[in-house]
């Protein structure tokens, strides 16, 4: 091909272009790289901006923070260290003072159990003597016939209220009580029925208590008062009313009392030793009506009534 075939068209473009110019943003980019990759211009040491002393003194904060937390957990492991051997010890301690503390008490448990076993199974404390204390009319021999309890017996063996119970069954015996004595004594102590009232029957005359209980037959103490009731025993209302007044009596009174008669709870009518008739009614404020009695003897007169207390009457 020739040099003419090769002439530039006048109408064609030109073969080179030009590049397109740039934004906005590309170039403040291209600022800003510039800045960061130019070299340190003189004077640069001695200049900080706010940003970087701000982050500065952040670092300079979070490395105080860990020394001060570092230099706290070294005092803690160190008073760790320090107490660790101290409670070792004082636990040491306290196991040895509660393992002797079981170790005793298993030894007193021991002991105690072992002194009962000999005390029970053997003679070492047993039943020697036997005394007796409140006799009267009871014989020493009846209370020792109840009481039943073989010599040698050990103590602890002699069960006391069933001992009791076979001394109560004497006839005179109000109520019994039995007490162990070491070494080697069992105490009895009784207390006799007392006779407040008589009343006879066909084998003689018959001793009653306060309760009511026919408890002898023989010759009456000098004074008693007779019974009159139908069916004397502690579970009949006119025995126990009439016994209630002669207990209520006072002494000087009830001395002069031949005999005492209940046909029912409400005639209860009580004969002197003169003569003298007292009229007592039911068995209502009994101690108003003996102490209006024991007042109204002292006048003359042969009836007196005192089935009302508040109005009491001599005829």
């Amino acid at each position: 091909m020739s040099e003419q075939d090769r002439a530039p068209d006048p109408d064609a473009a030109p073969e080179h272009s030009e590049s397109p110019e740039p934004t906005p943003e590309a170039a403040a980019d291209g600022v800003a790289d510039e800045a960061a990759e130019a070299p340190p211009q003189p004077g640069d040491e001695d200049f900080e901006g706010p940003r970087r002393r701000a982050r500065r003194e952040r670092a300079e904060r979070r490395a105080a923070q860990d020394r001060a937390r570092a230099i706290e957990e070294a005092r803690r492991e160190a008073k760790r260290r320090l107490r660790a051997p101290a409670e070792t010890k004082s636990v040491s301690r306290g196991a040895v003072r509660g393992l002797k503390l079981l170790v005793t008490g298993v030894l007193a448990v021991v002991a105690v159990v072992g002194l009962g076993l000999l005390l029970y199974f053997t003679p070492v404390m047993s039943v020697r003597n036997v005394v007796v204390t409140g006799l009267a009319a009871v014989t020493e021999q009846e209370v020792l016939d109840a009481v039943a309890v073989a010599p040698g017996t050990p103590l602890l063996q002699v069960h006391t209220d069933r001992v009791a119970d076979r001394v109560a069954t004497i006839r005179r015996v109000a109520s019994a009580r039995v007490q162990r004595q070491y070494p080697s004594t069992l105490r009895v102590t009784i207390v006799e029925r007392v006779p407040v009232a008589v009343k006879d029957f066909p084998d003689g005359p018959h001793l009653f208590d306060r309760d009511g209980v026919d408890f002898a037959t023989g010759p009456p103490p000098p004074a008693l008062p007779y019974l009159d009731v139908e069916h004397p025993g502690p579970a009949d209302p006119p025995t126990r009313a009439a016994l209630a007044v002669l207990v209520a009596l006072r002494p000087e009174v009830v001395s002069q009392v031949g005999q005492i008669a209940a046909p029912s709870v409400a005639s209860i009518t009580l004969t002197l030793g003169d003569g003298r008739v007292v009229v007592w009614g039911t068995a209502d404020r009994t101690q108003e009506k003996a102490d209006k009695l024991a007042a109204l003897l002292t006048q003359p007169g042969q009836i007196y009534d005192v089935s009302s207390p508040d109005l009491p009457t001599v005829r």
